[in-house]
């Protein structure tokens, strides 16, 4: 008898683990240490199981979502993509999450606050910071020193190193209309702009119509190459085989474009800034979606609590590229960032950091935005008529 103690314990133990599904957008290396992550956690516990899924990128990710929310067949963790995540709250989607959580002030401290702060919302916290990343931008260190030009630190010098850099081989610029206009806000916000003012859209400030104004003046001196979402790989292409000089990207972006050869020197910049000037925060929170049972609560929690331990975000940081959340990751991080200087640049950026706008219709706001954007710079609509177009159709959605 005694030797089937174990088998019993064993089936006790499997039947009373509790399962927790996680659905994320992580491919590649990051992808790759989330499982780890899951495996590990499974492993030391045995009370939940995470079970992680891809499911494709966030706008693929959020119309598998929505779908599952009309048949009751949602995962307990989702991975939203910080505009994403506002609509979700907004529409009763995501469970508050402060009920559960009892976290020692050391703990909450040491989390950098834009990532941390993003997650409340009314004053309920729904959201857990996991990746977070600010745009930068990626240029060719070679070409730059060949014609003795320093990376540009306000627009009036991107405007004339994006010129000097262009030839009849190759664009100063690769822009990309982002289906959520994330790139086009950090030109707005680093001029000390915002795309939401008081909760609604502001499509037609100073700020919006300088920036496009700027895009405008390339596109006519033949320094901008635009490329919309569906086009990345060829933006990507494009920088790789030097047809573009400089790109606007997360820096997030970088474990990908490692898959391709450079046949130069990566360089890598804050965004251009003007005094005052702040980058809007890019990537993820993690959310624990209605209809969880408590018990699939906690285990998100403890997962997410074993994703922050320092040795763990150091990990994330690493292989994703993406900001360390936690300021007690930094001194882990020493000998990556020394390797290769340029991979601080978006962790540097984090003091200008600011939230994205927190309003559930921000999600479609961006999107009718991002297709002003592509109107006025393939298609010729003038800068002001765009964005006051933009501005009447984001204002008529409810």
């Amino acid at each position: 008898m005694r030797k089937l103690w174990p088998l019993a314990f064993f089936l006790v133990t499997a039947l009373a683990q509790t399962d927790v599904s996680f659905w994320h957008s992580m491919d590649g290396p990051a992808g790759r240490l989330l499982s780890a992550f899951a495996q590990e956690f499974n492993a030391r516990q045995a009370q939940y199981r995470v079970s992680p899924q891809y499911v494709g990128d966030y706008r693929d990710g959020e119309t598998k979502l929505v779908a599952a929310l009309r048949t009751g067949a949602q995962p307990v963790l989702f991975q939203a993509e910080i505009s994403f995540f506002p609509r979700l709250v907004g529409e009763g989607r995501a469970l508050p999450l402060d009920p559960y959580l009892n976290l020692e002030k050391a703990f909450v401290e040491d989390l950098f606050e834009p990532a941390w702060n993003y997650g409340v919302m009314e004053g309920r916290r729904y959201g857990l910071p996991l990746n977070t990343s600010t745009p930068v931008l990626f240029y060719n260190l070679d070409a730059f020193r060949a014609k003795g030009l320093k990376a540009p630190r306000n627009w009036k010098e991107f405007e004339e190193v994006a010129k000097a850099l262009t030839s009849r081989q190759a664009k100063g610029f690769i822009f990309v209309t982002d289906p959520q206009a994330w790139l086009f806000e950090a030109m707005v916000t680093s001029r000390g702009g915002n795309l939401v003012r008081e909760g609604k859209p502001n499509f037609t400030s100073k700020e919006a119509l300088e920036a496009l104004e700027t895009l405008q003046r390339l596109n006519r001196a033949g320094a901008l190459s635009v490329r919309s979402m569906a086009e990345s790989t060829f933006a990507q292409l494009d920088f790789v085989r030097t047809k573009g000089m400089m790109v606007m990207a997360s820096i997030a972006n970088w474990p990908a474009a490692e898959n391709f050869s450079f046949a130069f020197t990566l360089g890598v910049a804050p965004v251009p800034r003007e005094p005052g000037g702040k980058v809007p925060m890019g990537g993820a929170q993690l959310v624990v979606l209605k209809g969880a049972s408590e018990a699939q609560v906690r285990g998100a929690l403890e997962f997410w609590k074993y994703l922050m331990e320092p040795p763990n975000v150091a990990r994330w940081v690493q292989a994703s590229y993406y900001v360390p959340v936690r300021k007690s990751a930094i001194p882990l991080l020493e000998g990556f960032y020394r390797e290769n200087p340029f991979r601080k640049v978006a962790f540097e950026q984090i003091t200008q950091a600011q939230e994205r706008p927190r309003v559930p219709q921000f999600s479609a706001w961006a999107g009718i935005l991002a297709e002003a954007l592509e109107k006025s710079l393939k298609g010729g609509v003038p800068p002001q008529k765009a964005l006051e177009e933009a501005q009447r159709k984001a204002e008529a959605t409810r």
